[in-house]
């Protein structure tokens, strides 16, 4: 699998990260099935979070052997110091390892969380305590929602974040002033040559009414040819190293197939695609 420079970590990631999500309500079985296709796949990142199911109970006994050939990203929810500390350490021992590589704030949706986190007593000093004391070696963001690029700028004039994960699809573009910010977003972490990891990069819309077919709580694309043009759009945008597998191990194998035969995607054509997701029920609102 074709690998991209993680920005200022200067680790060569998969294009393709191991969505930990995935392993949200699966046995250990199952688990192991799905990690290890990974890492026959040249999957070389993997990124998990305490709020994804048992995913980290999972993950853990199958990465113990196997620790030093991954890149391992882990998050934290808390927005106090004490409650992202006392995590941390809970999420060390399900993984079975004594560090990470990269931890983040995850899911800072708003200005007023970026706020908390950032604020004295907040969950930074922990994450920035976390890398002093060896815990893990670098420092990241990650968002959701409409505001997540807008928040994220936000974050890195404010803290010289090593990485940060947002969600890019075309559906998303389509609406301009998500388009505006997650442009300038781009920039400005090629300029501070910051990582850049995409989400939500197949999700198709809501769930609606329709019965849930998968873990995610988006209904994701589930056919080869649309997962192949919404792989090869996000995957095409500038500063993007890799798109984290959606969280359902039965769209990982066409995810991984996209990105084996990924071909960056010219301007025209994804304008196109920008353009035919107009008429789309948005995933944020």
């Amino acid at each position: 699998m074709q690998t991209r420079r993680l920005g200022r970590t200067n680790h060569l990631s998969s294009m393709v990260i191991f969505g930990g999500a995935a392993l949200w309500n699966i046995d250990q079985e199952g688990a192991n099935a799905a990690l290890d296709l990974a890492l026959a796949a040249g999957i070389n990142h993997l990124d998990v979070a305490p709020q994804y199911g048992v995913a980290e109970d999972r993950l853990g006994p199958w990465l113990d052997s196997r620790r030093d050939q991954f890149f391992l990203g882990c998050k934290t929810l808390e927005r106090t110091r004490e409650g992202a500390w006392t995590q941390l350490h809970e999420s060390l021992k399900k993984l079975h390892t004594n560090r990470v590589d990269l931890h983040q704030l995850h899911a800072i949706t708003t200005f007023e969380e970026l706020n908390l986190a950032l604020a004295p007593g907040g969950a930074m000093e922990a994450l920035i305590a976390a890398q002093e004391q060896g815990l893990t070696r670098y420092l990241g963001i990650t968002g959701h929602g409409l505001q997540a690029p807008a928040i994220q700028m936000e974050a890195l004039r404010r803290f010289d974040f090593d990485t940060v994960m947002f969600p890019i699809n075309p559906a998303l573009y389509a609406n301009p002033d998500y388009r505006r910010d997650a442009e300038q977003l781009l920039q400005l972490c090629a300029a501070q040559d910051v990582g850049v990891m995409v989400i939500k990069s197949v999700a198709k819309g809501p769930w609606k009414a329709q019965e849930k077919r998968y873990n995610t709580w988006y209904e994701p694309y589930d056919v080869q040819e649309k997962i192949s043009r919404h792989v090869r759009f996000a995957l095409s945008q500038p500063a993007v190293t890799g798109i984290a597998a959606a969280g359902e191990v039965h769209i990982l194998p066409l995810i991984i197939q996209a990105v084996e035969h990924f071909q960056p995607m010219n301007p025209r054509t994804q304008e196109a695609m920008v353009e035919e997701s107009k008429a789309s029920e948005p995933l944020f609102v």
